[in-house]
């Protein structure tokens, strides 16, 4: 029987990374609860140590591994923030990391992850390139690959996420989740519903490569161009030998949401001036499907905002509405 992600994983994950990350905070929109006419509430993430909800399984991944594992070392291809949260775990367990990224991760992202004491390799235009790397670096020097999003306990560490949202508001009709590879909205909704199967769990992306909606509608994970977008840590294919998460989107998620460039930076700025927060492209999104209209709240909805390690040249560009290069892409 093929191994899968279950609940016990993410309980058993939760035991483990309690110590070493922060249970971020649910918090209500007035602004969005105000235009929507429900409430809506803020599950802030972007409040995590290292910015973002990927310290959730990259910890779990790197406590799971054996001593002799954690001695060979970690790599991992990354748009920025799973590598800064690998590195993060990594430091804190005395093991090598070594992120592979391509030239589309923002210099912010690259140089955090070098802060925390790793090497980050330049490969490539994409996330499979990177993962050309990857996959060398396993072959001829023994590290271990802690994948972003496809493997049991990176999945299991952002369900974690999930068991959060539903103990602090259990009668929650929606949740919307950022879309990418699939390990968050994979994670968070096998906990949603196994513990409240009436709540619906909504993924948000961007059009611009948007991998795993395309995915959904061939039946099978495929190729997809990787293209540059606001939302940059949603970027990157899910893999042609996707073991998890395509499979568990196809089955627990409700419904998938894409966002244009500009409904991207609308909600950036909103994050901004209504909400106090600084927040990437990626976490602005379930923002934007309920600004958009996209997505029309019909009860109670939690909301992820999955992280804060945006440019904050470009942020500054959007708030002061100069930025319109992205917004004018095909």
């Amino acid at each position: 029987m093929a191994e899968m992600v279950t609940m016990a994983d993410v309980l058993a994950a939760r035991r483990r990374i309690g110590p070493l990350v922060h249970r971020t905070a649910l918090t209500p929109s007035l602004s969005l609860s105000e235009a929507s006419g429900q409430t809506i509430l803020l599950k802030n993430e972007q409040q995590q140590l290292t910015g973002s909800f990927k310290l959730r399984g990259a910890t779990n991944a790197v406590l799971s591994l054996s001593d002799e594992e954690r001695r060979r070392g970690v790599t991992a291809a990354s748009t920025g923030n799973h590598g800064r949260a690998l590195s993060h775990a990594a430091k804190a367990a005395g093991t090598r990391a070594v992120i592979c990224m391509s030239a589309l991760v923002p210099a912010n992202k690259v140089e955090a992850i070098r802060a925390l004491g790793a090497e980050a390799r330049i490969v490539g235009r994409s996330q499979d390139d990177a993962q050309v790397e990857v996959d060398r670096l396993v072959a001829e020097e023994g590290l271990i690959d802690v994948p972003p999003f496809d493997r049991v306990e990176v999945i299991a560490g952002q369900g974690t996420l999930g068991l959060e949202i539903l103990e602090d508001a259990p009668e929650l009709d929606a949740v919307l989740v950022p879309l990418s590879g699939g390990g968050l909205i994979a994670g968070v909704a096998l906990a949603i519903k196994t513990l409240s199967p009436r709540t619906r769990v909504v993924g948000v992306c961007m059009e611009r490569g948007a991998a795993m909606v395309a995915c959904l509608a061939a039946g099978q994970p495929v190729e997809v161009e990787e293209l540059e977008t606001l939302a940059d840590s949603l970027g990157g294919g899910i893999g042609l030998s996707n073991r998890y998460t395509f499979s568990m989107v196809r089955d627990l998620v409700d419904e998938t949401i894409v966002l244009t460039e500009k409904e991207i930076a609308e909600a950036i700025a909103h994050g901004y001036f209504k909400e106090r927060e600084v927040l990437e492209g990626a976490a602005a999104v379930g923002i934007g499907a309920i600004l958009s209209g996209k997505f029309v709240p019909k009860g109670p909805t939690a909301l992820v905002l999955s992280g804060k390690n945006i440019d904050m040249g470009v942020h500054g560009q959007i708030i002061a509405g100069t930025h319109t290069a992205l917004s004018e892409a095909a």
